[in-house]
């Protein structure tokens, strides 16, 4: 029997999907039980209580895939045999909320006291910079693992810290930095990380006129 390969970014394979049922907590759970999961996993299940619960729509983008050899054993189909799960082309998330377009991505660091630049490229900070143009929502979930912290960023704070690093500044953002920019989301039941909340005070800002984009 003929099998497919498929090649995974850095060797990492892909979560499984996710099913309100079986995947939020229920009463009976500890909030911390499932401390330790990745951060996508954290959000994916909130999203998910989101969802279920017709309070927004937002979804974890799909990774394109570059097929690499694709057979037809039969006219009327084709069977892939190899194929390479290439990176997102701009950031992990996006959806709609309150009638706000929402565009956000998730990253994780190891260190204790900053969080490093470089974990963000160009073409993800080009693409939200016009998705805020736009009037879209957008934002970088950080999480400190060590630390079990994790934090909201506005874009146009990420923005100024990007562009800052051009001109010889820092090419890290300190996590005491973030404390006092973003907004921290706390674990609680459900859902996991109730991040809409801090939304909810981007777009009250954003309508003051407080954030807006250079």
């Amino acid at each position: 029997m003929s099998t497919l390969t498929i090649h995974y970014p850095n060797g990492q394979h892909p979560h499984q999907s996710y099913h309100a049922q079986r995947d939020l907590p229920t009463p009976h759970q500890s909030i911390y039980a499932k401390r330790g999961m990745s951060l996508e996993d954290e959000i994916n299940h909130s999203n998910q209580y989101y969802l279920s619960r017709h309070i927004a729509v937002i979804h974890k983008k799909p990774t394109p895939i570059q097929l690499v050899k694709v057979d037809y054993p039969k006219r009327s189909a084709a069977v892939i045999r190899e194929a390479y799960f290439r990176r997102p082309s701009t950031t992990d998330y996006n959806g709609v909320y309150k009638g706000y377009y929402i565009d956000f991505d998730a990253k994780e660091t190891r260190n204790k006291q900053s969080f490093p630049l470089k974990n963000f490229h160009p073409h993800q900070i080009h693409h939200m910079r016009e998705c805020v143009k736009q009037g879209g929502i957008c934002f970088a979930f950080i999480k400190f693992t060590e630390l079990d912290l994790v934090y909201l960023l506005p874009a146009s704070i990420l923005f100024q810290y990007w562009d800052e690093q051009a001109s010889g500044s820092r090419k890290s953002i300190l996590l005491t930095d973030i404390q006092k920019a973003g907004f921290q989301i706390g674990y609680q039941l459900n859902p996991r990380l109730p991040y809409l909340k801090a939304v909810d005070q981007i777009i009250a800002a954003k309508n003051k006129g407080v954030y807006h984009v250079e």
